[in-house]
This record gives structure tokens, C-alpha cells and sequence, in this order.
């Protein structure tokens, strides 16, 4: 899908912020937050199959490291992306374990890796500001100070598009289709070229290099940050957007982040109960919809069609006729 191709989704996003108020407006900006980084967990696990439970912590070593680079003097459209390239460097070192282990294996792996980032968060004061967190400033560009919130939100737009062009590019090229062969039959993928040491060391660096961009982002997002934004519950929020959205299908995160963004705020309504009423909704959503929400819009896409073609054929009969 050619940049052209996502207009329709860039320009309501562009155009209709402005009229926001302040809570609209960090939600819109907090879902593409999640996107950016769900999208990441898609490639590695949706797409190439490796199964990682390690997706908080690269969030975290994203936005610790553009958080404390950027309180240093350094210039935050330098420290964002080294943020991203050090949770990319962590991804390729643990995708070596995949290896060897597969499945929960590896799922014990990639949590044990998310532990200890954690528990290093927490206690490294010196670097981290352990449990007291650390406070992140927003970017300024020249004379152009780009901390308000709507500015900012631009600043998230943009890179959630090119974030989105770049995982379009990869799941259309050899990268995807190797991703998809190894996804499918690992045996089968290596009698017939791919390299399954290469591509699943590649699997879990792209992935972690989207979740330390989102990592980035989300800490100028908020001001704040503390180990327990990065806590195990942060990599379950994860899967459940790239599960309930749909495994390895590329429109599954952008539904996926509507339930895990938006929806608690839907049933805030609910009080003390949303939580229940939410919990409930994904469960009955997985139970269901196993093969998650994009089998929904699949169906809204073919009811579409037909309309469309049963309409022109109305149309061409009526033209034929007169």
C-alpha cells in the first residue's frame, strides 16, 4: 500500500485535533503512542511468530533513553531515534534465544528479560531516578517550540505515519514473505531459502525498534515516567491490541488500540465497575472473534463490494436499457 493509499486515514487525523479539548486530545495522541509501538509487536509476533513477552521493556529503554538524553542538552530528534536503535540493539541480542526455544520457552525468556529491565529501572537511581521517575521535556524545532499539545500531537502524527509507511514497506517485502513462510512452517521456510537465524534476530529488532521509538514518544507525551509504566501489565496491554485486532494482519493493531485506548473510556460511565465491564468485552471479543476484530472489517469490506458492484450493475442495466 503505496503512501497515497493512507490519506484517508492521515487527513481526518490532521484536520479535525484542532477542534479537541485537552482530554480528546491526549487520548488521540496516547493511541498513536500505542500504535507505534503495537505495531512493532505485530511484526515480531504476528507476522514472524516469535512469541515475546519482552515489548514493555524495549517501551521502556525507548523512553528512558530519549528521557534521560534529552535532560542532558541533547536535541530530542537525535535522542528519539537512539532511543529507539538501543531497544533495537536489545531486541536483536534476545532474538538470538529464539534459536534455540520456541513457544513458552521463549515466552519465559523474553519475560525474564522484561523482569530484569524492570527491576533495573527501579533500583538504578543514579541513571533512572528509580521510583521517583524522571521528567522528559518535550522537543522545540529552530525558533519553533513544539511542547503545547496540539503541536506536539503533530509531532506524534508524524512519526506514527512514517512508522506505518516503514512496516508497510517490510510486510510487502522479502523480509514479510520470509516472515510469514517462517510463521507457518519453519522447516518448510528453511528448505526453501530463508534464513530462520537472519530473519528471526530481524524479527525481534524491528519489533523493539517501534516500541523504543513509542517508548520515546510516550515519555515527552506524559512529562513523566517510573519503572511501573513498564511493568508486565504494559506488555499484556501489548498483546491483547495485536490478538484482539488480529495476528499478523497489518489493519489488526489500529483496531486493536481502539479497545485498549478507548474503550476504558467509553465505560467510565460504569464506575468502579469498568474494569470488569472491559475485561468481560476483551474476553468475550477473544472468544468469539478468534481470528480478532479485522474478521469484522473484512466483512464490512465485502458488504461494501457488493453494494458497489450490484449498484453498478443497476447502473449499467438503467443505461442499457434507455
Amino acid at each position: 500500500m503505496g503512501w497515497w493509499r493512507w490519506g484517508g486515514l492521515l487527513v481526518p487525523l490532521a484536520v479535525i485535533p484542532p477542534f479537541l479539548s485537552d482530554y480528546p486530545l491526549y487520548l488521540l495522541s496516547w493511541a498513536l503512542v500505542f500504535l507505534i509501538a503495537s505495531i512493532g509487536l505485530n511484526l515480531t509476533l504476528g507476522y514472524a511468530g516469535q512469541v515475546s513477552l519482552a515489548h514493555a521493556a524495549f517501551f521502556g529503554i525507548g523512553a528512558y533513553t530519549t528521557a534521560i538524553l534529552t535532560n542532558q542538552g541533547w536535541s530530542f530528534w537525535l535522542a528519539l531515534p537512539l532511543g529507539g536503535l538501543l531497544a533495537c540493539a536489545f531486541g536483536f541480542v534476545l532474538g538470538f534465544p529464539a534459536l534455540r526455544v520456541q513457544d513458552h520457552y521463549l515466552a519465559m525468556v523474553t519475560l525474564g528479560f522484561n523482569i530484569v529491565v524492570f527491576v533495573l529501572l527501579r533500583n538504578w537511581s543514579g541513571l533512572t531516578g528509580g521510583v521517583n521517575g524522571i521528567n522528559p521535556p518535550r522537543p522545540t524545532l529552530g525558533p519553533l517550540d513544539l511542547s503545547g499539545d496540539l503541536a506536539f500531537y503533530y509531532v506524534i502524527l508524524v512519526v506514527a505515519f512514517a512508522a506505518i509507511l516503514l512496516a508497510d514497506w517490510v510486510v510487502r517485502s522479502k523480509w514479510g514473505r520470509a516472515f510469514r513462510a517462517m510463521r507457518e512452517n519453519e522447516l518448510a521456510a528453511a528448505v526453501h531459502g530463508v534464513n530462520l537465524r537472519n530473519y528471526k534476530v530481524l524479527a525481534f529488532a524491528l519489533g523493539a525498534l517501534y516500541a523504543g521509538i513509542g517508548g520515546g514518544l510516550f515519555g515527552a507525551l506524559l512529562g513523566y515516567i517510573d519503572p511501573e509504566a513498564f511493568h508486565l501489565t504494559r506488555t499484556l496491554e501489548f498483546l491483547i491490541v495485536v490478538v484482539v485486532g488480529g495476528l499478523g494482519r497489518f489493519a489488526g493493531p489500529f483496531l486493536g488500540t481502539l479497545v485498549v485506548t478507548l474503550l476504558p473510556e467509553v465505560l467510565r460511565p460504569f464506575g468502579n465497575l469498568y474494569l470488569v465491564v472491559y475485561a468481560g468485552l476483551v474476553l468475550v471479543m477473544m472468544l468469539f472473534l478468534r481470528k480478532g476484530l479485522v474478521v469484522l472489517l473484512d466483512g464490512l469490506v465485502s458488504i461494501a463490494y457488493r453494494l458497489g458492484k450490484a449498484c453498478g450493475q443497476i447502473l449499467h442495466h438503467g443505461a442499457s436499457g434507455d
